[in-house]
C-alpha cells in the first residue's frame, strides 16, 4: 500500500464519512424519547466508524493500525444491528434501512481488504 499523507485520502474513511452522516439525517425523526436510546448509540457506532480508521491511520505501526480498523469493524457491525432493529421498531423504511446496510456491506469489505493488504507482506 503507497504511503498515505492523510487518512482523509482513504475512500473507506471518505465512505465511512458520508454513512455517519446519512445516519445523522435517517435519525432526526425518531421519537424523541429515543434521543439518549436508539438515537444516540445508532449516531456513536456511526461516529466511531470514521474515527477509528483515522486514528489508526495516523499510529506508528501497522499492528495499531490493525488493531483500530478491527474497533471500526466492531462499530460497523454495532451499527449494522442499529439499523435492523430501527426497521423493526418502523423507525426507518425498509427502503431507507437497505440503502443503510447496503453502504455498510461494501464499507465491510472495504476494511476486510484493507486490513488485508496491511497483513500481507510486502
Amino acid at each position: 500500500m503507497k504511503s498515505l499523507s492523510s487518512y482523509r485520502e482513504l475512500i473507506v474513511w471518505q465512505k465511512s464519512m458520508n454513512l455517519a452522516v446519512k445516519i445523522y439525517a435517517a435519525t432526526r425523526s425518531f421519537p424523541a424519547e429515543e434521543k439518549f436510546g436508539i438515537t444516540s448509540q445508532i449516531r456513536r457506532a456511526a461516529t466511531s466508524i470514521p474515527a477509528n480508521i483515522a486514528e489508526g491511520q495516523a499510529r506508528k505501526t501497522t499492528g495499531e493500525f490493525l488493531q483500530s480498523l478491527g474497533i471500526a469493524r466492531g462499530s460497523l457491525a454495532e451499527l449494522e444491528t442499529f439499523i435492523i432493529l430501527s426497521a423493526k421498531l418502523d423507525y426507518l423504511t425498509l427502503t431507507n434501512s437497505e440503502n443503510l446496510l447496503n453502504a455498510c456491506t461494501e464499507i465491510g469489505k472495504m476494511l476486510r481488504g484493507l486490513m488485508k493488504s496491511l497483513s500481507t507482506p510486502h
